[in-house]
């Protein structure tokens, strides 16, 4: 084209061409809308799969990993699962951003049906973005690492002088409802995010049903692991709006328990027992940690009835008033509730060969205990990412993250109802009066619970939890040491 052809005048039929354009290209309103209604659900699914894939995690090297969760949050585990998957939520997906939310709940749900504790798998599912398998494992360790070396102090010290030391007792019992505070609060925190819907941050009233019904199915004993594989299931289809097959589904999980009571009786806890440790042998406890840390969905709280029938029912070699211990200061100490297994060990070495093989069964058990977690989590971790991307399984882990809500709620309240009123033993107790006092300390224990939450939702620093701790320790004392000094 010449530059006479650039600069010479439009002719009238081009003039009449060019108006034509724009009513060529002119597009009906409703065509309009229905592009934007289109563009914008693309942006929509786009932005929802943007979240699940965001990843702003720090490349560190392997000490600084590990120096990093060790103090970050191996130190301030306190309060049991609940409390520390708070902690770790808070931490690195709130305040430091490394992934978004969406992803953080769709991990989570994921790790729910893994078995081990879930607070040290996501440590080290961080640790993996971070520095690769390699810093999930540093990562895994430096989380577990000091809960692991307290309850070894721990064991050595009941060993040598026993729990029921009136001062010790004194301050345990008032640390108690001060843990069920704790355990209170970051159950709350939890539920903000895991009944929303991850599109338009509103509550999701399915969601609350699930967590309701399954905190429902917790008190009739009903498995934990029927319950939140079925309303995942049942919010699948809640999700893709076939209502008939969510509502039969519902049904039938209530006439298939009426049944299984009417024909076998409720659910027992002894039916988990397979004779694997009757005698506490180093294989034995081996074999007992890997058998418990596989079944352990969910965390510690379906490994405990396990470990119990095997150990104190069927073994017969761990007495049951020490077993009620070690899960009480399990529940105390900065560690994956799980750490109890470290206790079993310990307790039952020391029954089979002395101090130094009750040191020994201490590392094999929880070596057992914890390698599922480790496997499951750190060989696992791209099939795990593939799972936590996948738009098919995404309502199911959502369905699944608000069922487990209920368990968690339920657990809560246990934990609440024991540390106010106390243990069936203390009502035993002689003389009659000693049992008296022990059960007048249900109105101090519900005065230290509402204090304790009152300050942990005033205060939100990391360093109030072991402030908490060291002064109920201290308050203990003062409060409970008269009423146990006749015991």
């Amino acid at each position: 084209m010449s530059m006479a052809d650039l600069t010479s005048p439009i002719s009238p039929h081009q003039d009449k061409d060019v108006e034509a354009l724009p009513q060529c290209n002119r597009v009906h309103p409703q065509e309009t809308k229905e592009v934007s209604e289109a563009t914008q659900s693309s942006s929509t699914s786009n932005t929802q799969d943007d979240d699940l894939t965001y990843s702003n995690a720090p490349k560190l090297s392997l000490p600084r990993l590990f120096w990093y969760f060790f103090y970050n949050f191996g130190l301030f585990a306190w309060g049991g699962p609940v409390a520390q998957i708070a902690l770790i939520k808070e931490q690195i997906v709130i305040k430091e951003k490394w992934i978004t939310i969406a992803r953080f709940q769709r991990v989570f749900a994921v790790y729910q049906i893994l078995p081990g504790p879930e607070a040290a798998e996501l440590c080290m599912f961080f640790g993996c973005l971070s520095a690769g398998r390699l810093g999930g494992i540093v990562a895994g360790l430096g989380f577990i690492l000091p809960g692991f070396i307290l309850m070894l102090v721990a064991s050595y010290l009941y060993t040598l002088a026993g729990l029921e030391n009136k001062y010790f007792n004194a301050s345990f019992r008032a640390l108690q409802p001060i843990v069920a505070a704790m355990m209170f609060k970051a159950t709350h925190k939890i539920a903000d995010h895991s009944v929303v819907k991850h599109g338009t941050r509103t509550v999701d009233p399915f969601l609350v049903i699930a967590a309701i019904c399954t905190a429902i199915n917790s008190t009739l004993r009903l498995n934990i692991f029927i319950s939140l594989g079925l309303y995942g299931v049942i919010y699948m289809f809640i999700a893709r709006r076939l209502w008939i097959p969510a509502g039969i589904l519902f049904i039938l999980q209530y006439v298939g328990y009426a049944l299984y009571a009417v024909y076998r009786g409720v659910p027992s806890p002894v039916s988990l027992a397979l004779g694997i440790a009757k005698t506490p042998s180093l294989i034995n406890l081996f074999v007992l940690g890997l058998v418990a840390g596989t079944l352990s969905f969910g965390g510690a709280y379906t490994a405990i009835p396990f470990v119990q029938v095997e150990a104190v029912l069927k073994g017969g070699w761990l007495p049951q008033r020490v077993f009620i211990d070690c899960i009480a200061i399990g529940n105390v100490l900065p560690a994956p509730l799980v750490i109890f297994a470290t206790f079993v060990g310990f307790q039952g070495g020391n029954t089979d060969g002395g101090l130094g093989k009750a040191f020994a069964g201490a590392v094999v058990i929880t070596l057992g205990m914890f390698f599922p977690c480790f496997l499951f989590t750190i060989a696992g971790h791209s099939l795990l990412e593939k799972l936590v991307h996948n738009k098919f399984l995404s309502s199911f882990f959502d369905g699944l993250c608000g069922a487990v809500i209920g368990v968690i709620a339920v657990i809560t309240f246990q934990i609440l109802k024991s540390s106010i009123q106390g243990t069936e033993r203390d009502f035993f107790v002689k003389p009659v009066e000693v049992a008296i006092a022990k059960a007048a300390q249900s109105g101090i224990a519900a005065v230290l619970f509402t204090v304790a939450l009152a300050v942990l939702y005033k205060f939100t620093n990391k360093w109030v939890t072991i402030v908490l701790i060291a002064a109920g320790a201290v308050a203990g004392q003062f409060l409970f040491l008269d009423e146990l000094s006749g015991h």
